[in-house]
């Protein structure tokens, strides 16, 4: 190709000519077929584009299917029509407060700074007046052109540069033409009405001509208002952002395919959207990667992402496969993000047959609780909101008039001391006179249980045609079938307690399993989900479950339910700073991560005076808070065991529960009156004794039968493994 001349002046003819000349050795290459074909090897190219077609995987046309087909659109998923936070009532209210709340402050920060910014006005009013002259000036005399008519005078363009000067000429007598028309006829005019108007429309035109004139002299890197609320800028959350922050997490699966060029365009089968307060994205993990592995380095996926932990929320998808990663990312971190007002701070009661919000998720949408017909399971590490937590479903109960509360704070703090007002037993402690008072308490329940199951067998199928509880029975007085919530703190000291930690459990099992139906609620909090602290048959039939922080496999699996952790549902990857936050399993849903509504002291105790009040209006007020106590105390002296044992003599090495039960009610009235023969095989279960059939005769007719009964032997065992234990103790 021709080379430039010695005079730095290109001669663009002979390199044109060289452009077109083909010999031997010469290859003209057409650079856009070149680099379509580059671009159509690329990681970012789709399936289904054409050739050369680049397409980023967070477009829409990534997103199209390369072929519709009625099986794929019937495996479609359906966005809804109209937003989630339109279609529930309660986020279209706090949208709209929300909204109120913002342009009165908005207002009101504006409307204090008035002052200021009429000073600010006035200050850069002369600079304004500057540039209002000095760009008239240079309108009147057309001085923008004369950079352009200096050029061709440079040139020597004489015949350019002559008209030129003629229009510039022109220009400037039509432009002073009307400048003399305004400065001889519109300003003396408007002088005259201003002198003529009143003081306030002069004040006012004042004012006005000054603002303009500020306005016009504001500087460029100065803006007139202050800004009344600082909004956060965070990074918008892309798909490169994604499989970086992925790849540096160091999982196998991940890095062999990020190193064999995938750059993800096949990882996000939607778009990366906004939901809420956050991004949301669904990944797709290449082979053999599931998402529990992200799951278990989320501290390391927010280091990725360059955002707070609290922000980062990875979840898995197993309703399509172990690999499906759902990942919101929130624009604030969730312990410190504004979290809609409780509905039920302020007012209002509740119906416990129906759902009432407790807690909200990551992007700040309610989730609701019903405690009918459920046992509940509250479990994490100390000092992690567990305490608050049961106070706070406790409270919830007692703002239904009809429900009779039982409290027992085992940790002995008073943490629970607000539902004093209005339970029916309450304690707080674990010396030995407080556990007398939940024998006796829980002795009345598993004697309320039998009772209520008499009562639902007895009614008639039209008014009970499930055989259960129903709201319409619970508001009858006269049938005793109102709610009943036992929420128990730190219960692991009941159930491992050295005399009467069998037979708590037996009446606590009891309670999981058949009190649901009959409207009886428990909900047990422990700092120690073990099988020792929290034994499996409350742990496996509870149905509604709350987990917050834990530190292991086996912790996270007794209060969420077996296999939890190994699909994905961990409650080990919460942070200290997640405090009153966990999974929550419960209204036939998916585990999903909640973060509890935080109420202090002072809340509570206004709350549980609302609920009294409401109490004492429908004549529901009793048990503890009228200062009553359980009525059958039992005395620290003596045991079932022993008891047992004082009425079968050594010489009966057998004998019947029927016979065991006329005995004991002989021996202790005020304990065992009504017991029968099933209530001593519950009884027992806790100890270790097996009732079975056994052989005997009939004191009544003489006549021998095979009834439910037990070895004399096996009592004495079970003493003896009490006695044991308790030493060890």
């Amino acid at each position: 190709m021709t080379s430039p001349r010695d005079d730095d002046r290109f001669d663009w003819q002979a390199a044109e000519r060289d452009l077109h000349t083909t010999g031997p050795d010469a290859e003209v290459v057409d650079l856009d077929a070149a680099r379509s074909r580059r671009a159509g090897n690329t990681a970012d190219e789709t399936p289904g584009s054409e050739p050369g077609e680049r397409r980023l995987v967070d477009s829409a046309a990534a997103q199209r299917s390369p072929r519709f087909t009625v099986a794929g659109l019937q495996d479609a998923k359906r966005r809804p029509i109209v937003p989630a936070w339109l279609r529930s009532r309660a986020e279209l209210r706090d949208a709209a407060r929300w909204t109120i709340g913002h342009l009165f402050h908005a207002g009101a920060y504006h409307l204090t700074r008035m002052p200021k910014y009429a000073g600010k006005l006035a200050w850069r009013a002369p600079r304004g007046g500057y540039r209002l002259l000095s760009g008239w000036g240079r309108w009147l005399f057309d001085l923008q052109g004369e950079h352009v008519r200096q050029l061709m005078a440079d040139k020597g363009d004489a015949e350019m540069y002559l008209k030129a000067s003629r229009l510039r000429d022109q220009r400037v007598r039509w432009r002073g033409f009307v400048t003399a028309a305004v400065v001889l006829g519109v300003l003396p005019a408007l002088g005259i009405a201003y002198a003529l108007a009143p003081s306030g429309a002069r004040y006012a035109t004042l004012a006005a001509l000054v603002a303009a004139l500020g306005a016009l002299g504001r500087p460029a890197d100065k803006p007139l208002l202050d800004t009344a609320v600082m909004v956060p800028k965070v990074q918008k959350l892309t798909s490169d952002v994604v499989v970086r922050a992925l790849g540096n997490l160091r999982i196998t699966g991940i890095n062999q395919a990020i190193a064999k060029g995938d750059r993800g365009k096949d990882w996000f089968p939607a778009p990366i959207t906004r939901d809420g307060p956050g991004w949301r994205a669904d990944v797709e993990l290449p082979n053999a990667v599931t998402a529990t592995e992200v799951i278990e380095q989320r501290e390391k996926l927010a280091a990725g992402l360059s955002r707070p932990l609290g922000c980062v929320w990875p979840e898995g998808n197993p309703e399509i496969h172990p690999g499906r990663l759902v990942l919101w990312v929130g624009d604030q971190d969730m312990s410190k993000a504004r979290k809609p007002a409780w509905p039920l701070l302020k007012s209002g009661t509740v119906d416990l047959f129906r759902a009432q919000p407790f807690g909200t998720d990551p992007r700040g949408r309610w989730v609701d609780l019903t405690l009918m017909f459920t046992a509940m399971v509250i479990g994490s590490i100390p000092r992690m909101g567990k305490t608050f937590t049961l106070r706070e479903v406790l409270l919830i109960a007692a703002l239904d008039p009809r429900a009779e509360i039982h409290a027992y704070d085992l940790k002995g703090t008073g943490d629970l001391s607000a539902l004093e007002q209005v339970a029916h037993r309450y304690r707080a402690g674990e010396e030995d006179d407080d556990i007398e008072y939940a024998v006796a308490a829980m002795r009345e329940l598993r004697d309320e249980l039998r009772r209520r199951a008499k009562v639902i067998r007895d009614l008639p199928r039209d008014l009970c045609p499930e055989n259960k509880v129903t709201p319409e029975l619970a508001s009858k007085k006269s049938l005793g079938l109102h709610p009943l919530v036992v929420g128990v703190d730190e219960c692991q000291v009941w159930f491992e307690h050295p005399e009467y930690g069998k037979e708590l459990e037996g009446i606590c099992v009891d309670l999981v399993k058949r009190g649901p139906a009959l409207g009886i609620v428990t909900v047990f909090a422990t700092q120690r989900p073990d099988a020792k602290s929290l034994p499996t048959g409350i742990s496996a039939n509870a149905s509604t479950r709350f987990c917050l922080k834990v530190m292991g496999q086996t912790e996270n699996d007794m209060v969420l339910g077996t296999s939890k952790y190994k699909q994905g549902i961990r409650a080990t990857m919460f942070a200290w700073g997640d405090k009153g936050t966990g999974y929550f399993v419960g209204e036939g849903a998916d585990a999903r991560i909640t973060n509890t509504v935080f109420i202090d002291g002072p809340m509570a105790e206004r709350i549980a005076a609302r609920a009294r009040a409401a109490r004492e209006a429908a004549g529901r007020l009793t048990g503890h808070a009228l200062g009553e106590r359980p009525t059958t105390a039992p005395a620290l002296s003596f045991n079932l065991l022993d008891d047992i044992a004082a009425v079968v003599p050594a010489s009966e090495a057998k004998v019947w529960c029927r016979t065991v039960a006329a005995r004991l009610a002989e021996l202790r009235p005020e304990v065992y009156s009504g017991w029968d023969a099933e209530q001593v095989t519950v009884a027992l279960k806790p100890f270790g004794v097996k009732v079975g059939q056994t052989w005997g005769t009939d004191p009544g007719t003489g006549k021998g039968a095979n009834r439910g009964g037990f070895e004399r032997a096996a009592i004495i065992a079970a003493i003896a493994e009490r006695n044991r234990k308790r030493d060890a103790s």
